[in-house]
């Protein structure tokens, strides 16, 4: 018979140890559910989308996937298949701007600013050229204004003093008329003073002439008066004698015509206009003491 003391004796594991096998197991139990649902998903592509931008993106970082806690060591117990996760379906990367198609773009880029600093330019050109073409219009039309207001004013000054030049010609005309005029009435009544002057003698002549061949009668007395009226060629010569006027005593008056027509011709003078206060007609005022 054996003794209690001298029995073999089995050590149990300690709990550490235990729940160390226990997590190791379970975690290659995670894996190979992980495996195997991995193998079994179907692969199918997906369709790739291009974008187009401006400017190449910035590469996206990568957010590391959180990795599942390990959950803590459950008490043992007897062990359990563990049912895996659906797995996350992976994200799609970013699809990289192939390098031509960015050159190409910035190629376009590029000649879309140029044209439309080509056209910027010839806009602005094109602006330019109206502003310098409305300054030069405006210009000319200043410079027409100016021309025709100076012609204006020059026609104005030529009018001016050809109304001037004509007044004052019209001056000297007019006093120059009235010069003439003044020297002409002046030249005639000197002209008019002289025949009176003429006349005036020759009629005293002729008065003198009838008096020396008048033979008065004796019993003529005072100093009468006798007119007659004579006609006369322009040589003198007595063509007729008429008396208009009696003195009243008829032998005066005869011896009067007498005398008239014995002195015939009567002195005349060479002047014509004087002459003509004597021809045809003379009024001949007889007295006999003057």
């Amino acid at each position: 018979m054996i003794a209690a003391n001298d029995a073999p004796h089995y050590s149990r594991p300690g709990p550490n140890l235990a729940a160390g096998l226990l997590a190791l197991g379970v975690h290659i139990a995670f894996l190979l559910l992980l495996v195997v649902g991995v193998s079994w998903q179907t692969d199918h592509p997906e369709p790739v989308m291009v974008d187009l931008w401006d400017a190449l993106p910035a590469p996206p970082v990568a957010v590391p996937e959180p990795q599942p806690r390990p959950d803590p060591p459950p008490p043992p117990e007897p062990v359990k298949a563990v049912q895996p996760a659906p797995a996350a379906p992976p994200r799609p990367a970013p699809v990289a701007q192939a390098p031509d198609i960015a050159l190409e773009k910035k190629k376009a880029e590029t000649a879309r600013l140029e044209k439309l600093k080509a056209l910027q330019a010839a806009e602005e050109k094109a602006l330019a050229d109206a502003a310098r073409a409305e300054a030069d219009a405006v210009r000319q039309a200043r410079d027409k204004q100016l021309a025709e207001q100076k012609r204006r004013d020059l026609l104005r000054q030529m009018e001016e003093d050809e109304l001037m030049q004509r007044m004052a010609e019209e001056s000297a005309a007019s006093e120059l008329r009235q010069a003439r005029e003044a020297e002409a009435r002046l030249a005639a009544a000197r002209r008019q003073a002289e025949i009176a002057r003429v006349v005036g003698q020759f009629r005293d002549k002729i008065s003198a002439t009838v008096r020396g061949n008048t033979r008065l009668p004796d019993d003529l007395k005072g100093n009468p008066e006798v007119r007659f009226r004579v006609r006369l060629l322009p040589t003198g010569e007595v063509i007729d004698v008429r008396r208009t006027q009696s003195s009243g005593n008829p032998a005066y008056d005869e011896a009067v015509e007498r005398a008239i027509r014995k002195s015939s011709p009567l002195p005349l003078p060479a002047d014509r206009e004087a002459r003509e206060a004597f021809v045809p007609e003379l009024s001949l005022v007889h007295r006999p003491k003057e």
